[in-house]
């Protein structure tokens, strides 16, 4: 059936709101922001937002949360935006931050595309899509709210993110969320210059998980770090039970005392991986 795209249009009220919310630096509206700015009253600010999402001046996100739609992507009327400032708002801002594959993307960390926008909340939050993009959120403890930065991500908007040490652990400990133990170590390797080996030893034994330490040392001594201060750290905290490389895989392969590891990853194929 024949759509009418002409009437992607601002009237005077509809001006004044984009104003208004430009100034404001918010492309990421509420009803209540219309409500703010328009002086209308709530069903009257809900039936003007519907019609800019019928007219393609804003497109939903979510009931209650809106985005503005550039004029230059001209009849397009599904719009996005950043997901990682769309995945803030989904968690309610707050404590939340982006993490694990999505926290390596914005460190440079990947080389591939990300499927699923991931963010961390100390409470659960139900999993997401919208506009054909995944958001999943990954509950932790209110005492690992720690090890987090601020990342502009564009000159109005900015996010928080776990800092690279702490992307590098909660990789370590969900590889499930980073593509496995093989994309985190690439990760590593692409950032090592910039990597505290010192900060990260201090984040895994704060984080207090086996997996973690022992994947670290392992991690470390692959890439050849030359911090034995920092590997003695490691190895007072560890215990007798053994933990698998990378849980994406089979359990299988060698084990390794050392770090208390079983490798169902090929050191050699770590290591070529970090160097290509």
């Amino acid at each position: 059936m024949y759509q009418d795209h002409s009437l992607k249009t601002l009237g005077p009220q509809a001006a004044r709101l984009v104003i208004e919310l430009h100034e404001r630096g918010k492309t990421l509206f509420s009803h209540a922001d219309v409500e703010e700015i328009t002086a209308l009253q709530a069903k009257s600010a809900r039936n003007f937002v519907a019609s800019l999402v019928q007219r393609g001046v804003a497109s939903r996100l979510k009931p209650g949360l809106f985005i503005l739609v550039p004029f230059e992507l001209g009849r397009e009327r599904d719009y996005l935006g950043s997901p990682y400032v769309v995945a803030r708002e989904l968690a309610g801002g707050g404590e939340s931050f982006v993490s694990h594959a999505s926290a390596m993307d914005l460190h440079r960390m990947v080389t591939q595309p990300q499927l699923v926008v991931y963010s961390t909340a100390p409470r659960a939050i139900r999993a997401r899509v919208v506009l054909g993009t995944r958001f999943r959120f990954v509950r932790c403890k209110p005492e690992h709210l720690f090890g987090v930065t601020e990342h502009w991500i564009t000159k109005t908007e900015k996010v928080r993110v776990s800092d690279l040490e702490r992307t590098i652990v909660d990789g370590l400990k969900q590889p499930e969320y980073c593509g496995g133990f093989t994309e985190v170590a690439k990760g590593f390797g692409m950032r090592r210059d910039d990597i505290d080996s010192g900060k990260l030893v201090d984040y895994a034994l704060r984080i207090g998980v086996g997996a973690v330490i022992r994947r670290l040392g392992f991690l470390l001594e692959t890439l050849a770090v030359d911090t034995p201060r920092d590997l003695d750290r490691l190895q007072e905290h560890l215990t007798t039970t053994y933990a698998i490389l990378d849980p994406l895989l089979p359990d299988e392969g060698k084990y390794m005392a050392r770090w208390r590891l079983r490798l169902n990853v090929d050191p050699d194929e770590v290591a070529s991986v970090i160097r290509t």
